[in-house]
């Protein structure tokens, strides 16, 4: 897997580049960006590109048939596309849970399947599905040529791991759009910007995170899991943020204008504000496709708990096929309801930065430990676990290396607002030259943190994206 990161960097991105580029028109371009994708996800697991072709072929039919029908007739059709999408989720993502569940509880042995997991079913389903609901909403014209739906569900820069995109978002791009040198060289810059993220960062952190997580609860004092807690708030951040902009930053280059997926969440003063900051796409998407259809806060304050509390623990099942998610998501739908009782938003905000930052940090463990039992013993440790002897502190001071340290300290300022103000501050200091200069020096800095990023990954362990796996 080492290799194929190299491969697409080094040959498979340049050449789809290249080809793209060369291509008159938009037709032709779009049919260079469908082989590519398909080629692309099967890289992987070929046998599994088929179920995304099916995936797209039944939605592009059934947004024919929501667009053709009207009242109860339209309404049919999209009930059995909502239905068709989630049974595809539940059968190849969560058909393992559930039987794992009912064993449980019901004391049976039943056989457990283990089908494997599509890379990305979460996103492209989500995507499809959105499709099909705008359809029926009127949003947007049902789409007559199967090509387009395709090449929207499947486009690679965000097939496996987002941010979700709506079709009207794109609608337009997928029949005519333009792609000038400024647009591929700011999204080339971002893209290599959003790997270094990944590789210089995120990677950094990822061996500290699955050491200690592995530690025995006689090595795992409290040091060492404040130091998970720590080492996991930064490694999913960089991992996912930095995928979102290689994703944005490639479709810029080709043309696509991807809506952003991050806005320095960890700057947020209430866990209120966070989820306006992270994983925009899928936020906006719960808000849009089922917060506000349950009647949103329109039916009265006790509703508009008990929708919010539905959303977050399907938000929390959305990531992944385990109870740990789902807590996850409860916890996160609790706090948004005790934020709405209590006057956290009339503290000082460094105070709600503080709270919400420390709640976060404290509902990853959960989201990234393996079992509840697990995430329970990493949270006994970090209160109740203050030892220091021996084997507690050499688990902690082996990590502590000067790479750890220095992109501990990077990754805290690069977090937060720094690096805009500090651009912000330049802007007004500099003149017309100064601040074409420091833009030609940005794409140099781009093309040294490629270089710096292929040698780390020539000489490294292959670390996946997080959210592949969703």
């Amino acid at each position: 897997m080492v290799f194929s990161s190299i491969v697409f960097l080094c040959a498979f991105l340049p050449i789809t580049l290249l080809i793209e580029w060369a291509m008159p028109r938009v037709a032709a371009k779009n049919a260079v960006l469908i082989v590519a994708s398909l080629l692309f996800y099967a890289y992987g697991e070929p046998v599994l590109v088929l179920l995304l072709l099916a995936s797209t072929v039944g939605n592009w039919g059934l947004g024919l048939l929501v667009g053709s029908r009207k009242g109860t007739h339209g309404k049919a059709w999209l009930i059995f596309a909502v239905i068709a999408n989630l049974a595809l989720l539940a059968v190849f993502k969560y058909s393992a849970m559930l039987v794992e569940t009912v064993n449980a509880l019901l004391s049976l042995s039943l056989p457990v399947p283990r089908i494997p997991l599509p890379l990305g079913i979460s996103f492209y389903t989500f995507q499809a599905l959105s499709y099909v609901i705008d359809v029926y909403r009127k949003e947007v014209e049902p789409q007559r040529n199967y090509a387009h739906v395709l090449l929207y569900v499947s486009l690679f820069p965000q097939l496996v791991a987002g941010p979700i995109v709506k079709y009207h978002d794109i609608e337009r791009e997928l029949v005519a759009r333009e792609a000038t040198i400024t647009d591929r060289a700011v999204g080339l810059r971002r893209f290599c910007m959003g790997l270094a993220k990944k590789v210089l960062v995120a990677n950094v952190m990822a061996p500290v995170v699955d050491d200690l997580l592995a530690s025995t609860d006689a090595t795992l004092a409290a040091p060492g899991a404040w130091l998970v807690a720590f080492a996991y708030l930064m490694q999913i951040y960089f991992d996912f943020s930095g995928y979102s902009d290689m994703a944005i930053g490639l479709g810029r280059a080709f043309g696509f204008h991807f809506k952003e997926n991050f806005d320095h969440p960890y700057a947020a003063s209430s866990v209120r504000e966070f989820w306006r900051k992270w994983h925009m796409s899928l936020s906006t998407w719960f808000r849009d496709y089922l917060y506000i259809p349950l009647g949103g806060n329109r039916r009265g304050k006790g509703r508009a708990m008990v929708n919010r509390i539905i959303v977050f623990l399907l938000c929390g099942l959305w990531h992944g096929a385990s109870w740990t998610f789902v807590v996850w998501g409860l916890l996160h739908g609790l706090a948004l309801l005790a934020e709405g009782m209590l006057p956290i938003n009339r503290l000082p905000k460094a105070i709600g930065r503080v709270w919400t930052v420390l709640f976060v940090m404290l509902t990853f463990v959960v989201f990234r430990c393996e079992t509840l039992a697990q995430a329970g013993s990493v949270m006994g440790s970090m209160f109740a676990g203050w030892r220091f002897d021996g084997a507690a502190m050499v688990a902690v001071t082996k990590h502590l290396t000067p790479l750890f340290l220095a992109t501990s300290v990077c990754a805290v300022a690069l977090s937060g607002r720094l690096p805009e103000r500090a651009r912000g501050w330049l802007d007004v200091r500099l003149g017309a030259r100064g601040r074409l200069v420091a833009e030609s020096c940005s794409y140099v800095c781009g093309l040294a943190l490629l270089v710096l990023c292929v040698a780390s990954l020539a000489g490294g362990t292959y670390n996946p994206f997080i959210y592949f796996r969703f």
